[in-house]
């Protein structure tokens, strides 16, 4: 048996996605968009989702990662994405005064209102893009897999 162990972080960040989930589907047409989004700084990885009749394309923004600390665990109902990007450490003298690049562990944790095919979906790393497409699917199966990023 394997248990599954979030750390807080991770946890009250798949937490988070989950209560704006519930938000955008319940008040999506009382309130605008931007007062349900708060601000998020740190370790989270910007997404954009486009819905068409028949699939989502998710673009997911992961510079300077690479693909194999890339992890995409995708389900009927949501998606999560997990990736580490690590500091280079090179030189032992450099010394720096500021720095904003984030390194750690990232995750986002996505629902869809409309099942997805799982077994058909696809995910390709193109210039630090995660390109995602998620065919949609009526009845399915409970099924989880590990997409391989191309």
């Amino acid at each position: 048996m394997k248990y599954l162990i979030r750390r807080p972080d991770t946890f009250m960040n798949t937490l988070n996605d989950e209560i704006n989930s519930i938000l955008k589907r319940s008040f999506d047409s009382i309130f605008p968009e931007y007062v349900l989004e708060k601000e998020t700084r740190g370790l989270t990885i910007p997404v954009d989702i486009k819905e068409f009749e028949n699939e989502y394309k998710v673009r997911v923004e992961v510079p300077g990662i690479k693909k194999e600390n890339i992890d995409v665990e995708l389900n009927k109902s949501y998606m999560t994405i997990s990736a580490q990007k690590e500091e280079e450490k090179e030189e032992k003298t450099k010394k720096y005064h500021k720095t904003e690049f984030a390194y750690g562990n990232y995750s986002r944790t996505i629902y869809f209102p409309t099942e997805i095919n799982v077994s058909e979906s696809d995910a390709k790393l193109e210039h630090g893009i995660l390109c995602l497409t998620l065919p949609k699917l009526k009845n399915q199966k409970d099924e989880t897999k590990k997409l391989e990023v191309k």
